[in-house]
């Protein structure tokens, strides 16, 4: 039969599961038009520097709508002044060329009506040729203060307001068209590294579809998966164990940062999203990697354990075969802490004891038995 001796060591008691490793501050790269990708500057596994250029897609769409927005902003500034201005140039002119031709003829319709009172006063003229002289006076009167106040004040200040709104529009259209073609040149916002990379040269992409994602790599963080009745033995701050199969024989360490504040279904699997700081980050974890993580919830300095498999259990009640001489002895017993391949022993066993673990034959172990030991 195969026996284990009861031993007086450190044991820590451990739940394992599944998680993955995710960036703490990921950034998205999304396609800023619908556009055809004209070059690729980078591979995903590049670390690049703030500002690095990673893609270029097309931009003459882009130009031409700048150069119209351009436009657009030429002709609001050129109303604008228009209307500040009281008109063009051309419009001043020929309002002036008004103002002087109306004076003459006003000077001239003044001229004829004294003329006529003169002549009237000798009874030269008719009453009503000097009452027609007089309305003429008027009428060329009139057509001046028309034409001075065109020089003075040919807009209102609403149509002024009307004209100002126009250039803010126009102003706000190119400056959008400015920035969309800023943004047809796709420059890295921040340092890190590309861990993805969804399109290439010659590709033609849709506005929002995503391009790239990149991150600090040595900022990261694993959202673990703990079973629902594992659950009620974890806390912030327990201690963690990252294993990743790519790298074998490497851990990581770190220590809860978030409990699971609610239950989610994963498959055949209730478990709670666990938040797991990584202490030593060394920016050899990659994003959306697949690791084991360990949580040690208990461990003790100095206990007295035994391999789980010489545990047995009856109505119950926890219970050893303790080896006494050449026979077995069933000898109940009280756990505490255990892990997957020891057990601690709070009671019922000493330092020293031997405990049966199995038979060499396959067959039940039994109490009173003779016994020949194999380790």
């Amino acid at each position: 039969m195969h026996a284990a001796q009861v031993s007086q060591e450190p044991l820590a008691s451990t739940i394992s599961t599944n998680g993955i490793v995710e960036p703490i501050h990921p950034i998205e790269v999304h396609a800023p038009i619908p556009a055809l990708v004209k070059a690729v500057y980078v591979q995903a596994g590049d670390t690049v520097s703030v500002g690095k250029l990673l893609l270029q897609l097309d931009d003459i769409d882009a130009r031409a709508k700048l150069a119209s927005a351009d436009s657009a902003v030429k002709a609001a500034q050129a109303s604008l002044e228009a209307t500040t201005q009281n008109g063009t140039l051309e419009q001043r002119q020929a309002a002036t060329a008004d103002v002087a031709r109306n004076k003459l003829e006003r000077d001239q319709a003044q001229r004829d009506v004294d003329a006529l009172v003169k002549l009237s006063a000798t009874g030269a003229a008719a009453p009503s040729e000097v009452a027609a002289a007089r309305q003429r006076l008027a009428t060329a009167e009139a057509n001046l203060h028309a034409a001075e106040t065109a020089v003075q004040s040919r807009y209102s200040p609403a149509e002024v307001a009307r004209a100002q709104a126009a250039v803010r529009d126009a102003e706000a259209g190119r400056q959008a068209a400015q920035q969309v073609l800023a943004e047809s040149s796709v420059h890295a916002p921040a340092a890190g590294t590309i861990y993805s990379l969804n399109v290439n040269a010659t590709e033609f992409v849709e506005q929002g579809k995503l391009l790239l994602q990149m991150a600090d790599l040595h900022q990261e963080r694993v959202r673990a998966y703990f079973d629902e009745p594992e659950i009620g033995k974890l806390a912030v701050g327990q201690a963690i164990l990252i294993k990743w199969d790519a790298k074998p024989g490497q851990v990581w360490h770190g220590k809860i940062e978030r409990v699971p504040i609610t239950i989610i279904n994963s498959g055949t699997r209730n478990v709670g999203e666990v938040l797991i700081h990584i202490d030593d980050m060394d920016g050899q974890l990659l994003p959306e990697t697949h690791v084991t993580v360990t949580a040690t919830t208990s461990s003790q300095e100095n206990a007295l354990s035994i391999p789980r498999e010489a545990l047995r259990s009856e109505n119950g009640k926890t219970y050893v075969f303790k080896i006494n001489g050449d026979e077995l002895k069933k000898t109940y017993v009280v756990t505490g802490a255990l892990n997957l391949t020891q057990v601690a022993i709070l009671s019922g066993l000493q330092v020293g004891d031997w405990v049966a673990t199995g038979t060499t034959t396959g067959q039940p172990l039994q109490e009173d038995v003779p016994i020949k030991r194999v380790r």
